[in-house]
Order: C-alpha cells, then sequence, then structure tokens
C-alpha cells in the first residue's frame, strides 16, 4: 500500500470513526464533561474518586439517569439517556460523610459542568422550598422557575459566581455576591472538617422536622430560616477562606438576594415601581409610578420575566417596558384575570396627567402585551385608581382614590360599571379578593376622615357593603386575605398590621420583625404573612429598607409556642446591606441622577412584595430614600430585590 492510499484510508477510518460516535451521541444521548472540585476564586483542589450521579427532578423521588466517578483530577464523564426534560437536571455528589455538593442543570443538560461549593450554595437556596427531605422534589413549573434564579447566583460550567452578581445592581452594591463566597466557605470547612459539618447540620435543624441528612439539606433550611444562628454560622466561614471576597462584617440573616433594575430600554427607566402580578407562566406585571429622575407620570408598565430579566418579546410576550392603552402615571392597581388578560389603574403622579375630565383611567392588555383599552385608557369611573382585584367571574374591582368609590367593571366591562360611594375623604386604596368571593377595601390612604375597613360583594348586579369597620388604624395601605378568610392591613401611620376575621372581629393588632411604615402585604403557601415596609414619611433619609415577616394563622406553620401575628424575621427585618460600592441606575447614572451625592441603600422604601411559584420573595423599590427630596423632584426607586428561595411558594391557581 502507498503511502498516498494510506493517508486515504487513515483520514476515511477516522470520519467513520466521528460518525459513529456522533450517531452514538444521538442514540444514546448527552455526554457531561465535568470536574468536582473544593474552593474557587483563590484556589481550588480536585476531588477524586467521588462518586457523581445525574437526576432528573419529579414530584416525588427523583429519577437517577446515569452516574460516574471522578478521577485523580476531578474529572468525570457522564452519557444521559436523555438532553433535555419538561422539569429539571442536577448532578449530585457525596463527597464524605455528610458533605454532599449539587450543581442545577435546568432542564437542558450543558456540554460541560462544574461541581463546587459555591454551585451547591445556589443549588440550596434556589431550590430551598423543593428541597426538604433529602432530595430536590416539585412540580416541574416551579423547578424550572427556581433553575433561571439558580442561574443568577452562579455559572454552572464554571464553577463561579454569574455575571448577575458579578455587575451593578448587585455586585458590591449589595452584599449578596460576598453572602453567597461567605456560604461557599462554610461548605469548605465542612470538606475538611467533620467537626465543622456536625456543627453545621446541628445549627440549620429545623424548628418541626429533623436534622438534615447533609450540607446541601443544611442550606436549604438556612435559605427558608434566614435569621436563624447567624454568629455560630459566621465562626464556621471563618475556618475556610478559598472563596473572596467574603463578608467582612457579621450579617442580619443569611439572606441571599438578586437586585433587577433592566426595564428592557434605558430611555425608560424603571422609576418608582408600585404593585405587581405573576402571570400564567411566571412573568412579573409591574406598574411604574413616574419617569426617572421627575415626578412627571409614566406612560408604561415594566414586565420582568420569572428570572427578572426584562422581557424581550419572545414566547408570546412583550417586549418592555409595555406603552399604550392609556398608561399614565401606574400606581397600586395590577390585576391579571380570567383569561390571562392584564388591568391597570393609571393614578397619575405630575407632569402630563389626565384632565380633570378623564382622570385616573384604567388600561387593559392581552397576554402578549396589546392595548386593549384606548388611548385615554377606560373612563368607567374611577378617578385616580388603585388596587384592583379580579374575581373567578371576571369582574374587575376598583379603589377610586379621586371620588371615594369602589367600582367594579362586569364580566370587564367598562360600560356598565358598578359604583359604591363612600363617604367623602375615605381615600380608598387597597383591594383583597376572599376565598368566598367578596372583596375587602381598605379606607385612609392620606388619614383625611378617621380609617375604616370594608367588604363588598356583587349580588345580582348590585355592589353591596356587608360590614364597615370604622376609626380603624392609622393611614392604611395595601392588604391581603388569608386562606381562612382572615384580611391583613398595613396601618402605615403607626407601624403595624391588623388581622381581621371574615366576619369584620379585630383578631389583633401586630408589630415587630423589622416592620416600620408597612406598605403592602401578601401571604405564602404555609399561610405567613410578608409585609413590604416604606418607611416613615418624614424628612430624611430611610437607609435601612427590609421586609418582615408574621407567623399567620396557619401557626402549625410556624416554630413550637409561637402565636398568630409574631414576628418570624428578625428585629431588623430582612434587610440588604451594601458591601460598599454606590447604588447606580441601569445606565451607570448614580441613584439621583449625574453628579448627585452617592446612596449606599440597594433597599429602599418598598410598597410591595409577593412571592413567585419556586418560592423567591419579589419586593419593589418604590420610593428612593430621602423623602423630601423624593416627593417635591425625584421619587422613583430604582428596581426589585428578589429574596431567594425564602417563602413556600402558593397552590397554581391560587
Amino acid at each position: 500500500m502507498n503511502p498516498h492510499t494510506f493517508t486515504m484510508l487513515r483520514m476515511r477510518i477516522v470520519t467513520v470513526s466521528i460518525a459513529v460516535l456522533c450517531m452514538a451521541s444521538s442514540l444514546y444521548g448527552e455526554t457531561i464533561t465535568g470536574t468536582i472540585q473544593s474552593g474557587g476564586t483563590a484556589t481550588s483542589v480536585p476531588l477524586r474518586n467521588v462518586t457523581v450521579t445525574l437526576f432528573e427532578a419529579t414530584t416525588g423521588s427523583p429519577n437517577r439517569i446515569a452516574q460516574s466517578k471522578s478521577d485523580t483530577r476531578g474529572h468525570f464523564l457522564i452519557t444521559s439517556s436523555k438532553d433535555s426534560t419538561e422539569s429539571i437536571f442536577f448532578l449530585s455528589a457525596q463527597v464524605d460523610v455528610g458533605v454532599q455538593f449539587v450543581s442545577v442543570l435546568g432542564p437542558n443538560l450543558p456540554p460541560s459542568v462544574t461541581i463546587n461549593e459555591l454551585t451547591t450554595v445556589a443549588a440550596s437556596y434556589s431550590m430551598a422550598q423543593f428541597y426538604r427531605t433529602g432530595a430536590i422534589s416539585g412540580d416541574s413549573f416551579g423547578l424550572r422557575i427556581a433553575a433561571g434564579m439558580n442561574s443568577n447566583l452562579v455559572d454552572v460550567v464554571s464553577g463561579n459566581s454569574s455575571p448577575v452578581l458579578l455587575h451593578s445592581p448587585n455586585a458590591d452594591e449589595t452584599n449578596s455576591l460576598r453572602m453567597t463566597r461567605t456560604l461557599a466557605n462554610v461548605l469548605g470547612a465542612c470538606v475538611n472538617s467533620q467537626g465543622a459539618t456536625a456543627a453545621l447540620l446541628s445549627l440549620t435543624m429545623p424548628v418541626r422536622g429533623s436534622r438534615p441528612q447533609d450540607t446541601a439539606e443544611a442550606l436549604a433550611n438556612l435559605a427558608r430560616d434566614p435569621g436563624k444562628n447567624v454568629r455560630p454560622i459566621s465562626q464556621l466561614a471563618k475556618l475556610y477562606s478559598s472563596y473572596a471576597p467574603a463578608l467582612i462584617t457579621v450579617p442580619d440573616a443569611w439572606t441571599v438576594t438578586v437586585k433587577v433594575n433592566d426595564s428592557g430600554d434605558d430611555s425608560n427607566l424603571i422609576a418608582g415601581l408600585g404593585n405587581l402580578a405573576f402571570d400564567a407562566d411566571g412573568y412579573a406585571w409591574i406598574t411604574n409610578n413616574v419617569s426617572q429622575q421627575s415626578t412627571k407620570s409614566a406612560m408604561n408598565m415594566m414586565v420582568l420575566k420569572p428570572n427578572g430579566q426584562a422581557s424581550d418579546g419572545s414566547n408570546g410576550k412583550p417586549k418592555s417596558p409595555v406603552t399604550g392603552g392609556g398608561l399614565l402615571g401606574g400606581g397600586y392597581g395590577i390585576t391579571i384575570d380570567r383569561r390571562g388578560f392584564v388591568w391597570e389603574g393609571n393614578f397619575g403622579w405630575g407632569g402630563d396627567n389626565p384632565t380633570l375630565d378623564d382622570n385616573g383611567s384604567v388600561s387593559e392588555f392581552s397576554p402578549s402585551g396589546v392595548p386593549i383599552s384606548g388611548p385615554k385608557g377606560y373612563q368607567g369611573g374611577p378617578i385616580r385608581a388603585q388596587g384592583m382585584v379580579a374575581d373567578p367571574s371576571g369582574n374587575i374591582w376598583i379603589t377610586s382614590f379621586g371620588n371615594d368609590s369602589v367600582f367594579v367593571f362586569p364580566g370587564g366591562d367598562p360600560n356598565h360599571s358598578i359604583q359604591f360611594q363612600e363617604q367623602g375623604g375615605s381615600g380608598p386604596f387597597g383591594a383583597a379578593l376572599a376565598p368566598d368571593g367578596t372583596v375587602w377595601i381598605s379606607n385612609g390612604l392620606v388619614g383625611l376622615l378617621p380609617n375604616s375597613l370594608a367588604k363588598y360583594q356583587l349580588k345580582n348586579g348590585v355592589l353591596q357593603q356587608k360590614f364597615l369597620l370604622q376609626r380603624f388604624g392609622k393611614q392604611l395601605r395595601g392588604l391581603s386575605v388569608d386562606s381562612r378568610g382572615n384580611a391583613w392591613v398595613t396601618s402605615q401611620g403607626e407601624d403595624a398590621v391588623y388581622a381581621v376575621s371574615p366576619t369584620g372581629t379585630v383578631l389583633g393588632k401586630f408589630t415587630g420583625g423589622g416592620i416600620i411604615g408597612p406598605w403592602g402585604t401578601s401571604i405564602d403557601g404555609e399561610g405567613n404573612i410578608w409585609v413590604a415596609n416604606f418607611g416613615p414619611l418624614a424628612a430624611g433619609d430611610f437607609n435601612t429598607g427590609r421586609l418582615s415577616k408574621l407567623c399567620g394563622a396557619n401557626t402549625s406553620a410556624c416554630p413550637p409556642g409561637t402565636r398568630m401575628g409574631q414576628p418570624l424575621s428578625p428585629d431588623t427585618g430582612y434587610t440588604v446591606p451594601t458591601a460598599g460600592s454606590q447604588v447606580l441606575l441601569h445606565n451607570g447614572d448614580p441613584l439621583y441622577g449625574p453628579g448627585a451625592p452617592p446612596s449606599f441603600a440597594p433597599i429602599m422604601r418598598q410598597t410591595s412584595c409577593l412571592v413567585d411559584a419556586a418560592g423567591n420573595m419579589w419586593t419593589l423599590n418604590n420610593w428612593k430614600p430621602n423623602f423630601l427630596v423624593d416627593a417635591l423632584k425625584n421619587p422613583g426607586g430604582d428596581g426589585a430585590i428578589i429574596f431567594v428561595g425564602i417563602a413556600k411558594p402558593p397552590t397554581r391557581g391560587n
């Protein structure tokens, strides 16, 4: 055989071999190349002879798909029979007795992956509400949203912090980048010491339940109860320093957050997010008060993906921000009806406000963001609309602050609106749907009259007031209703939250847990009460924004001996401290504009909070910290803070 023939034959063999390998990959699934190691930002050590298992999460025990063992360099290969799933994939590795590493891969398998302490922190926090019994388990919708939040925390290919955490508005503008690295150091200490492992498992034992089986489950416990044993866990973090820079001071709680501030268009920056609603696909539709750096009414509404990124027009969703339909200075009113159509109330703040004849319209949009209402919105009677709620029959309820009324658009028809005229000066604000189809209304936004709480029903086309609780609270704001029909309403002027029974009996007035100037409430899947704090309506800065949590009527979900209304968050609330960098808007300007003094308050004056299908609590920065400056010329807050994995998600459809 001559050399040329031999070369041609060899090339043909190589070509056939590659084809066979490609066919094998197609027939037998995806091959993942991976590395398991301890350490990341400073130094890393390969972990050899560790068994790595690929799982597919289900509503029960996860499906074990494939398994491998790492070599002396920590490398492993796993061939999967499938490369995508309606649920999610994750890798789990038993590093030592009680020491478990995890890497969440999402619904599609990547070609390569790293497993280390940082991927485990991200997995435990993002999957915290699905990681209670030693394995990740839950409905596919919630798991996929949780996987998206996992990607906000870590890059599973490299094992390093994600670009989201490495850049503004996170990085050192908040403490979460350093928080994840500090928690990774806790796990690194466990790799090197069985004593540290035993300590972590003991310190993260839930108040109801058994000791966690391993370190990954331990961190999931910590994500759900982040105020627990803060100082002793901080001591564990000092035993290992491979992940740097870490936290310098002991935190208030072990919360991990992701801050988002991208509207999708820097010429229309986020400026005063007021209230939000999640659609059936987990997208957040959020009202926007003003134009950034002014008091002029915004003419847009924000739509964010389940991971907090601006909606880009894909998957049948609009490109954010949404415009048209009469949007003008959206306030606290937003709701999504049974068809998936979005309704927003136009309060109007300043600048191009509506005229007196059409002040405070209501706007409607299709699920894809197409305006259904006209250029001036619907003129169905409400003036300076605030709270809104859609009931199961498709009726749209609206609090009309400008003319002290409650309106209902029956079946969503603004041309046949039904009005209930309240007492002049009542200032109706919040609206919440009860399980029996009635609607609660809070009155007293500005406190011109003694505040009140009312309950309404729509019967035979007539809007009826079932009862009115008068001289109740001080400057009432947002409210929500639990599964037992109890209303939980904030009393902004007295730093308190009230609970009221379905029949109008006041069950209690509750304070503590960091509550200061409360504005909005929401209820998680366990019935616990979450409170968004606006802070005092007084001159000066409010640089200590926080989220609060109270035990709800379902005390079985709270620590033994806890009473209804008792605080579950620390005295500080759940805060988001700076790590030293000033807060920047999405366009790179300082919070108060070019040349303005810096602000170091990443979490600001909050008006609303709501838990998503993965257990992430979204809270909205409505106003900047300085009250008087903001009230006069520059109020709009800069975005949303997402507390990862902290709250039990509600049952889908509720």
